[in-house]
Parts: structure tokens; C-alpha cells; sequence
């Protein structure tokens, strides 16, 4: 019986180009080196040998140009093999912990929501504001309250879920304590989004906004391995205190690809809101949709569709019913779906809320998430995230 031999391709000079190891090529593209090969005989990437080198090497451009033609979503290397009971995203539907999250949405409070992901209920008792002066931006108060509350915390380590479950409701409440009033101020026995509501919104806040500011925070708790949640799973695995988990979430999240896409939703809203008699002709010659377009969702973002649905229902001015329209239509002749942000951006313009209240309740919201992802996290072996670099410099001589 004939030996079967692997043919490997003759020997090159080195030409100058950036190259990769086998294993290293792999690694980039999320593959087994046996999948590697198979690219290889199908024609689909090339492989070469160089004198001097052991091994095949792959270049570093088709490596890189192969991986964009392939994939979906971003790749995440090790991200993509953390074991999570948190959030599922299939057939562009969200779930927690198994449950459908637009239904969670109108059926819970977002302290309860809080308690299924944490596996934890919320702590009751209150907290006092620390000695924290609000900034001039939502996502900076959050940030000042963190480290002010993570300082003066003597348990600040323990990673006990009880202890870091408290922690972080009181991370939570006193937010919400030290955001400047815009309207009236609440009972001081109210829900956390009733307690909420005038420190974004100067409209009263009736029984069915205040509902739906709450089931926006459901909505935006958590939304899988997002950036925020990567960050704070690698600080968490460092043992990184919880207000060093919500430190590293809010860095992650403070940026324009992630929180400040809310941010940029409502400004483009309100502008458009503010200046244009013809909103169809500004959003078909704008290059951007902000709100519009999302990695995951291909199709409709349910989060979107559940909040546009109930502010139908409450009632929209025409004037930012035009707008809306305006963009709703021409995102659908992109081919884009409208998202989660556009939908925080029309609760900020329609409630009057501040310029950054939009950005403000996705990271309120997302401190839920991130404080679930950390618990799951303080249970794995710490320290796992350390992937190995992909060296394309130059070589040792």
C-alpha cells in the first residue's frame, strides 16, 4: 500500500514580505491548522516554504484579506470561547438567561432583571451619595461615583456574590442619587427609573414613560461579549475589584463605536429635529445614518422595534415623526436596520432630556451587564486572557 506523503511547496528566498507560521495563520483566523490546509488544497490560500525556515508560512496580506473576506462579525480569538449562561442573540431575538428580553422588558423592574443576571437579588438597602460633584457629561458622573465608592470600600476585593451584588446596586443607586434634577424631584420610594426620570427629563414622568425608560434599561443591559463586557471579563479575571470591572466597561464603552454611537444618534436626531422643514431630502444626501446599521442584527434590532412601538403608543409630535420617517425610510433603502441608539436618541428628543442622555441610560443600563459577565468571571481561572501575539516585525537576526 502506497505511503501517502504531504506535498509541500518548494523552497523560496525570502522575498521581503511579512509572514506567518502555521500555527500563528490559525490563530488569526480562528481555525485548526488541519482547517488551514484545507483552504490550502480547495485554492482558497496560498502557502509557501522559505530557505532557512522550517515549516510552511503564510503571508501576512492574504492571511489578513482572506479573514475579511470570511467573516461575519469581528474576529475575537479567545473571546469567542467564553462559556456564558448570560445572553443568547439568535435569529436577531435577545434573551437573558433564556428569556425573551423585549418580553422582560414590560414584565419586570430593571432591579429585578439585575437580580436574574447577577443569579443574586438586589440588595435593599439604600446608599447616600458620596461626595461627588456631577460632570458636565452622564458617563463622567458614573465614572467619578465608581472610583469615589471604590475607594472607601473596605470589601472592595471580595469577589463573594453577595458582597459584589450589593456593591454594585450601590454603584447603581447612587448614580442616580448624584445626576443633577431636570424635573421635579421623585419619592424618595420609587422605582430606580422613576427615581431616574427627573434627572433626565424635565417632562413629568408618568406612569408609562417612566415604564418605558425602564424597560429601555432592560433592553440595553447586556448584549453579549460587546466590547464593554470584554473589557470588564479581562478585569475581572485580573481579580480586578467590581468598580475596576465598571471602570474598565465604561473605557470600552466611552468611545464612538460603542456608547457614543447613542450619543451620536441623538445628536443627529436633534439636529435634524431642530433645523430642517425637509427631513427626507437632509437624511437621503447625509452619508452617515447614525442609529442605523448593526453588527449582529441583519434584520431588525428587537430592542429598537420594542421602544419605537411604545412611543407610538405614547405619542410623537409630528415634527419628530417626520424626522423619524425620514430616517426609517431611507435606512430601509440602505438596506440597514434602525438600532437600539436611534431608539435612545428618540426618547431623549421626545422627552426634552438632556444632550447626553442618550449615552447616560445605555451605560447605566450596561453596569448590569457588566457586573454579570464579571460574576461569571470571578468563578473561572483567573488571569485566562492571555493570547499570544501574532509577531510581524522584524526578525532577529
Amino acid at each position: 500500500m502506497r505511503r501517502h506523503t504531504r506535498r509541500w511547496p518548494a523552497a523560496i528566498h525570502h522575498d521581503g514580505r511579512e509572514y506567518l507560521t502555521t500555527a500563528q495563520a490559525a490563530r488569526v483566523l480562528g481555525v485548526r491548522p488541519a482547517t488551514l490546509y484545507a483552504y490550502v488544497s480547495r485554492g482558497q490560500l496560498t502557502s509557501v516554504r522559505i530557505d532557512g525556515l522550517r515549516g510552511s508560512l503564510f503571508a501576512v496580506a492574504e492571511i489578513e484579506a482572506f479573514a475579511r473576506r470570511t467573516e461575519r462579525r469581528p474576529p475575537a480569538g479567545v473571546v469567542e470561547r467564553i462559556r456564558t449562561e448570560l445572553t443568547l442573540l439568535e435569529r436577531d431575538e435577545l434573551y437573558y438567561r433564556g428569556r425573551r428580553a423585549v418580553d422582560l422588558a414590560w414584565q419586570m423592574d430593571v432591579t429585578e432583571v439585575a437580580g436574574l443576571l447577577w443569579d443574586s437579588p438586589w440588595p435593599e438597602t439604600r446608599w447616600g451619595a458620596p461626595e461627588v460633584t456631577a460632570a458636565p457629561r452622564g458617563v463622567d458622573t458614573i465614572r467619578a461615583v465608581v472610583d469615589a465608592l471604590g475607594a472607601n470600600d473596605a470589601l472592595r476585593h471580595d469577589t463573594a456574590r453577595a458582597v459584589v451584588s450589593a456593591a454594585a446596586a450601590g454603584i447603581i443607586d447612587t448614580v442616580v442619587e448624584v445626576l443633577p434634577l431636570r424635573g421635579p424631584a421623585p419619592p424618595d420610594d420609587g422605582t430606580l427609573a422613576r427615581r431616574l426620570w427627573p434627572r433626565l427629563s424635565p417632562m413629568a414622568g408618568t406612569p408609562t414613560r417612566v415604564a418605558m425608560l425602564n424597560a429601555a434599561l432592560i433592553l440595553l443591559a447586556d448584549h453579549d461579549l460587546s466590547s464593554g463586557a470584554v473589557a470588564a471579563r479581562v478585569a475581572a479575571s485580573a481579580r480586578g475589584s467590581i468598580y475596576a470591572v465598571v471602570s474598565a466597561g465604561l473605557g470600552a464603552f466611552d468611545g464612538p463605536l460603542h456608547g457614543g454611537a447613542a450619543q451620536a444618534a441623538q445628536d443627529f436626531l436633534r439636529e435634524l429635529h431642530r433645523s430642517t422643514d425637509d427631513p427626507a431630502t437632509a437624511v437621503s444626501s447625509s452619508s452617515q445614518l447614525p442609529g442605523c446599521g448593526h453588527v449582529v442584527y441583519r434584520d431588525h434590532d428587537p430592542r429598537a422595534e420594542a421602544l419605537f412601538s411604545a412611543l407610538e403608543e405614547e405619542g410623537m409630535p409630528a415634527g419628530l415623526r417626520a424626522v423619524l420617517d425620514a430616517v426609517h425610510a431611507e435606512a430601509t433603502r440602505r438596506s440597514l436596520p434602525v438600532t437600539s441608539d436611534l431608539a435612545l436618541a428618540a426618547l431623549a428628543v421626545r422627552y426634552r432630556m438632556g444632550d447626553d442622555a442618550a449615552m447616560t441610560m445605555f451605560a447605566l443600563a450596561r453596569i448590569v451587564g457588566w457586573v454579570a459577565h464579571a460574576l461569571e468571571e470571578y468563578a473561572e481561572t483567573p488571569l485566562r486572557f492571555r493570547p499570544e501575539g501574532v509577531y510581524v516585525g522584524v526578525r532577529p537576526s
